[in-house]
């Protein structure tokens, strides 16, 4: 029998609500500082309530960028990290999801060594291979394009092991079932297996989105043109400036609005994507 102690329920909402003060303070000040102009961070004067600059920097950022360290305006990078992001999304899904099917459902030669060669790319991420990448990125010209900055990052070992794990739970007897109705491997796919996956595929796109909005080091390498700069490209940038000091409630705006679109995916897929992780009866 469960005791009820309310000492440990107020001991356990003061720790959940300290958690979120940690959290939310850094955004917090972000976003106090994205309201302030540009002088009064570098009085080492840390303001804790908004400032009246809120909309002229955020106009600024999103129309003007920063000339001073070649930032495009924000718009621009915004968009390409969105399309960055759902190509990706799109990409790795549909991929992973076909080769699961293919390694669980049809019998051919070698198929658990090829789930298994997939599975062993997980041990070399971009980050890994990143020079004989770029140099295959290189010769087939796709240097500054959006096929080169998301292609490369399409293949995706994870989502192709989850998917897998996944089909081995879908009871046999759906197949048989589905079999004797007369329908083929595609109707099969396409009518059963991919609405029972509508929830792993939900909690995916989340987790996906958010590694390609995200990305860094392989987007600075393969894009030199800002017209295909992506937003945490800008903000480094914006926040490196040779000879004079950063416009900190610029760099701050542009943090706070390169939040906003990763943040409404989570909530807006919450349920799905909860539901997603923990599921285990489908």
């Amino acid at each position: 029998m469960v005791e009820n102690r309310p000492w440990l329920n107020v001991l356990t909402h003061c720790v959940l609500v300290l958690g979120v003060i940690i959290v939310a303070l850094p955004v917090y000040l972000a976003f106090i500082a994205s309201t302030h102009g540009p002088t009064e961070f570098l009085q080492g004067i840390v303001p804790l309530l908004p400032g009246p600059h809120l909309l002229e920097n955020y106009g600024e950022v999103l129309t003007q960028g920063m000339t001073t360290s070649g930032a495009p305006p924000l718009l621009n990078m915004l968009a390409n990290s969105t399309l960055m992001a759902l190509i990706i999304v799109v990409g790795k899904i549909s991929i992973s999801i076909i080769s699961a099917y293919a390694i669980v459902y049809f019998r051919f030669p070698l198929r658990t060594l090829a789930f298994w060669v997939i599975f062993i790319t997980l041990m070399l991420p971009v980050e890994v291979r990143i020079i004989p990448t770029f140099k295959v990125v290189a010769d087939l010209g796709m240097l500054n394009s959006y096929a080169g900055l998301t292609i490369p990052l399409i293949a995706s070992a994870t989502a192709t092991f989850l998917f897998r794990q996944f089909f081995l739970t879908v009871p046999d007897e759906l197949m048989e079932a589905a079999r004797v109705d007369g329908a083929g491997p595609l109707k099969f796919f396409r009518d059963i297996l991919l609405p029972l996956s509508r929830t792993n595929i939900a909690a995916l796109s989340v987790i996906l989105f958010i590694y390609g909005w995200i990305q860094y080091l392989w987007p600075l390498l393969v894009t030199t043109d800002p017209k295909y700069y992506t937003i945490v490209m800008g903000i480094k940038r914006m926040a490196t400036v040779a000879d004079s000091d950063p416009k900190w409630n610029l760099v701050m705006a542009a943090v706070v609005l390169a939040m906003i679109p990763p943040v409404f995916v989570v909530i807006a897929m919450q349920r799905l994507f909860v539901k997603g992780l923990v599921e285990t009866e489908k």
